[in-house]
Order: C-alpha cells, then structure tokens, then sequence
C-alpha cells in the first residue's frame, strides 16, 4: 500500500444508520476523518440500496480500490459479495447488534478495523454460496439457517423498533415457544422433521447448536446440524442460544436437546429440500437476513468457496 492509500484515497465507506439502533455505537465518522480522511463515505438514506451505491461508484472516474461497511451483520454480507464480484477487499466496521464476522476477525471496534487497514493487513477467507431453487447465489459469511431460527428471526424484526433487541428477542422467543412446529427436509432421499437446520462456514464448536458465528477463516467446509424434531419445543426454543455463557447454564439445567437429537455432518456442499411446516413458515436466513419463499417447497443448496473474499483483519 502507498503513502497515499494510508490516508484512505481509493476506499469507499458506507454508513448504514439503521444498523445497531440499540447499541450506543459512536459516531464513526471523527475517526474516519482523523485516521483516513481521504476516503469517501456515504451515508445510506432511507430506502437505498447499498449495491446500486457501490455499483455507480465503481463506474465513476475513480473507482474505489477497496470498500468497506459500516453495519451489521447483513449489510456486511451484502457488502463482501459485491467486493468478491469486482475482486477488491472488505474492511468491516462493525456497528450491528452481534457483529459475528468482524468479531470472527478479530474486529471488535471500529478503530481496530481501521488499524487494520491503515497497516494493510489482508488476508483471505472462505465464503459459502447459498441458493434457493436456480436462483443467483448469495454470498454467506457465517451461517444459513432453517426452521426455528428464520421464525424467531422474523417475529424479532417485527418487535425490535418497539421493545428494543434483547426484549424483543425474548418476546420472540415467547412467540416460538406458542407455536413451533417442525419442517421436513429432504436429503439423498432420506427426509426427516426437524426444528432446526443450522449450516456453519468452516468447522464450528462441538458444544453448540446454533452456530451463528463462524470460528475459523480458512475452512471452506459445511458444518451442519439438523436438530431431529424428537423432543419439546422448550428444548427446541433452548438450542437456539448462541452464546458460550448461555448455553454453558442450560446445558447445566438439562434444558439443552440431548445429543442424540443433533445429526452434525462436515460436507463441501449441501443440497436438500425443504418443505413448509404446519405453521405455515417456509423461509431461510443468511447471516441475519430473512427470506421468504413462496409454494409449499424449495431447494436449498450451499457451497464453501476457498480463500473467495480479502478482507483486512488484524495479524
């Protein structure tokens, strides 16, 4: 990297506001004009698309040579596929509720993403690829999900803007809880009811179910769990915890599915059938985004592709 490229000339910022409104993010933008103040920044307005931003940056006079995201995890995701599709690095400014992937990185403010940068320490990490039916893909960073995830997903969305994240969340929870019902999924011509299909980037830890957050860079492999649709639902709701404190406790409370229960697998590729629950949910999520899907099926297949995004990561 230059002299000039340290000061930010050739790197696009993009600020999503509406990322982490119930964290106290600081205002990253001071930082940004001290560290690098030759950078572009751009603030999303309501109902803009970051990829039509990125994309008419790329066609001006001087196209970014990097781009980075100020965002969660969802827009950061967005963010990576448009940077593999022009082959230029990510810089993550991490501003979301739970940042799995600049936490996986090393990133946990945005001064660490911009020490980074500033040092030009790149590296390479793998992706998956997911696509429903013949669909483009979409490019994941951390995980794909089915079943009770995508449910509780969308009832939080719904109850965020009024009871905050983390209340929200339990109210959400709550909601599951009501109304659960398992889907059926479809692989090599076996098919199964389950609650849950977690789908991690790269090998994830033995202990948990909901792997959410990816825990290594370079493992282009499939970590996949199917939790078997064989015990309760508070058991159901229970293995969605995420964290290493909250599962440790109800682990320890035996609320947690036996092991029996979970059906874990290391592939290169996935590639099953889902079809719609008794309570009518048939949708998926990518690193936190929801997506519907319309008839009573759908093919889902994921791939990990090898050292497919640079991004700047601390040594």
């Amino acid at each position: 990297m230059d002299t000039d490229d340290v000061t930010g000339r050739g790197l696009l910022i993009v600020l999503n506001p509406s990322s982490g409104r119930d964290r106290s993010h600081e205002d990253p933008r001071p930082l940004i004009d001290r560290r690098v103040p030759e950078a572009t920044v751009h603030e999303l307005s309501e109902g803009e698309d970051l990829v039509d931003v990125v994309e008419a940056a790329m066609v001006g006079e001087e196209p970014p040579t990097a781009v980075a995201m100020h965002g969660g995890d969802g827009s950061v995701s967005t963010m990576a596929h448009v940077a593999r599709r022009h082959g230029i690095p990510l810089l993550v400014l991490p501003a979301g509720t739970f940042n799995h992937f600049s936490r996986a990185l090393g990133i946990e403010t945005v001064e660490d993403a911009i020490d980074a940068y500033v040092a030009d320490r790149r590296r390479r990490v793998a992706v998956a690829e997911v696509r429903a039916d013949d669909e483009d893909p979409i490019t994941v960073l951390d995980a794909v999900t089915l079943g009770l995830h995508p449910g509780f997903v969308a009832e939080r969305k719904r109850r965020v803007d009024r009871l905050g994240t983390w209340i929200g969340g339990a109210a959400a929870a709550w909601r599951e809880l009501r109304g659960a019902e398992p889907i059926r999924v479809g692989r090599d011509g076996r098919h199964a009811d389950v609650w849950s299909v977690f789908v991690s980037v790269g090998e994830n830890s033995a202990a948990r179910i909901a792997t959410l957050q990816r825990i290594t860079l370079g493992d282009d492999r499939l970590d996949v769990r199917f939790h078997h649709a064989r015990g309760s639902r508070v058991r159901a709701i229970a293995s969605l915890a995420f964290g290493r404190k909250t599962t440790a406790v109800l682990r320890f409370t035996r609320l947690l599915p036996p092991e029996s229960d979970i059906e874990r697998t290391l592939v290169p590729q996935l590639d099953i059938t889902v079809r719609r629950g008794a309570d009518g949910n048939l949708s998926f999520v990518h690193d936190g985004e929801l997506e519907r899907r319309d008839g009573e099926a759908f093919r889902l297949r994921v791939e990990g592709i090898p050292a497919a995004l640079e991004v700047y990561a601390p040594a």
